[in-house]
């Protein structure tokens, strides 16, 4: 009995540092897709307030 609910236990460990993976994971891809869009955006908007205030 003993064996098993150690053997639950790691099972769980294992579960939860997949689940701490895939979401770092995904947050990883949603920084580098949203990053380069927001950039190039704010360059826009920089360049325009640039010409606004010459």
């Amino acid at each position: 009995m003993r064996c098993r609910i150690e053997s639950e236990r790691g099972a769980s460990l294992v579960e939860y540092a997949l689940l701490v993976g895939l979401i770092a994971i995904v947050c990883l891809v949603a920084i580098m897709f949203l990053g380069s869009s927001t950039s190039t955006k704010l360059s826009n908007v920089g360049s325009q307030v640039g010409n606004a205030g010459s």
